[in-house]
């Protein structure tokens, strides 16, 4: 469940509005993100995800299109135990896997489409530390399954499950090391051939992920002098202090090199966030600014506007104005952004984490592609990425987490409704609240935006310790 306070309407099709989505009657495995949790235990013990394997296959035979499944993993320990009870439950629907290996969760995405299978499944927990794990699946045209998809797969799951017959195994996978090849072929086509950065330095963070293997090559052909860091996985060092969640290190090593550019990747590289030459953070946000202004200049941005999520700062609403743009809002998730994106009509979207979406290119957010449109971008204009996103007023934000032990609806708890009451009322019409739970970690998640940093901190404060409270009554 997520609450929205919203400061009052720029424009009649701005999208700030209250949104309420309650948890009642929400389907029991799927997050935003796929089945996510701790590797071994419900919903990731061996018995729900053979049954997972099974439940997919026993979809794609009930449908007239391929019956072929492939299958990636990122770099955590427990990804290839996972990956191998999957295909043999697969395999026991009688459906053909090809395994990808340790592969980004857009390049399992291409595949799915470019190798013609009836599905893809990725084995990541994106951001998350390296004892979770989760189970993404994509359809046969390389899009995130859809919720009608996901509850007909759950309801199935269940019944596999209540029979108590289930007897979970693991199929041996010998992956295809060209599969990969083939997405970094994508990728520099679809970063094009008309640019070059000779000499300039890049940074690549590959959070010791999925990309730590392909990061180097994949930025080698532009004339750069590239440099990866947290590019030796070990199954427990992912995501640990290094990637886009842990900046602080690309930052100090960007700005020791003299770098121009640092680039910092999540787990399974959907996502990507920069550190520009002079050690200023630049996330979704920024390079929504940046690429939306070049694709209007350009005439290739479609629909008139941009779209982003209820976590997307009013700075960007501001500034897209300024350029006769709009700003659309989606609940937080790239697969609820894009869903925005094709109901509008619009090319270009993401969310400030570094999910960023050109659909023209691609199905899904990817940090790779992300940062080589960024590079483009350099490239064409003999600009800097500060230069890039100059015209950014970025309103102060605070997003505060608290570990929550289960997820009653928000609007259920007096004191927090009472809290983000008084808060909006302080902060009028130039501040956003936004009390929402994480879909992918035990977390509820407080983010305040206003005018004045003093007051983003206090009313945050003040709901942070309601939230507290009250679910420690619970």
């Amino acid at each position: 469940m997520e609450i929205v306070k919203p400061r009052q309407p720029l424009m009649p099709n701005s999208q700030h509005r209250t949104l309420i989505m309650s948890v009642a009657g929400r389907k029991k495995l799927f997050g935003t993100d796929g089945i996510r949790g701790a590797a071994g235990e419900p919903p990731l013990d061996p018995a729900t995800i053979f049954a997972a394997g099974v439940s997919l296959g026993q979809s794609l035979r009930s449908q007239s299109g391929s019956r072929r499944v492939v299958l990636g993993e990122d770099t955590r320990e427990s990804s290839r135990w996972i990956a191998e009870t999957v295909a043999a439950g697969l395999q026991q629907a009688e459906i053909q896997v090809i395994a990808a290996g340790v592969i980004p969760t857009p390049g399992l995405a291409f595949l799915t489409t470019s190798e013609g299978c009836g599905a893809g499944v990725m084995i990541s927990a994106s951001h998350n530390p390296y004892c979770d794990n989760g189970i993404k699946v994509f359809d046969a045209t390389g899009f995130k399954l859809s919720e009608e998809g996901e509850r007909a797969i759950t309801q199935e799951i269940d019944r596999i499950l209540a029979g108590n017959d289930i007897r979970p195994s693991r199929l041996p996978l010998e992956p295809d090391s060209a599969l990969a090849g083939r997405y970094q072929e994508f990728l520099r086509s679809a970063a094009g051939t008309s640019w070059r950065l000779p000499g300039r330095k890049l940074v690549v963070d590959c959070a010791n992920g999925a990309a730590s293997a392909i990061a180097g090559e994949v930025f080698s052909h532009y004339g750069m002098q590239v440099r990866t860091v947290a590019d030796r996985p070990d199954g427990r060092n992912i995501n640990l202090d290094c990637g886009s969640l842990h900046l602080e290190k690309l930052q100090q090593t960007v700005q020791e090199v003299k770098a121009d550019l640092g680039v910092a990747l999540d787990g399974d590289a959907d996502r990507a966030l920069f550190v520009a030459g002079d050690g200023r953070i630049v996330d979704g946000d920024g390079i929504l600014w940046a690429a939306g202004r070049s694709m209007k200049q350009n005439s290739t941005l479609t629909g008139g506007a941009v779209v982003g999520t209820v976590m997307t700062n009013l700075g960007l609403e501001l500034g897209l104005a300024r350029e006769g743009l709009k700003l659309l809002r989606a609940p937080v998730g790239d697969k609820y952004v894009l869903e925005e994106m094709q109901r509008a009509g619009t090319n270009l979207g993401g969310e400030p984490s570094g999910h960023i979406i050109f659909r023209d290119l691609a199905t899904t957010g990817d940090g790779l592609l992300t940062a080589l449109q960024v590079l483009r971008l350099l490239g064409e204009q003999g600009r800097s990425l500060a230069e890039l996103v100059r015209g950014l007023e970025v309103f102060p934000q605070t997003i505060r987490n608290v570990r929550v032990r289960e997820k009653p609806p928000l609007d259920s708890l007096p004191r927090v409704q009472e809290a983000i009451d008084a808060g909006q009322k302080r902060l009028g019409s130039s501040g956003r609240i936004l009390v929402r739970y994480s879909g992918t970690e035990p977390l509820a998640r407080v983010m305040v935006e206003a005018a004045a940093a003093e007051e983003v901190d206090q009313v945050a404060a003040v709901i942070l310790r309601a939230l507290e409270e009250s679910l420690a009554t619970r």
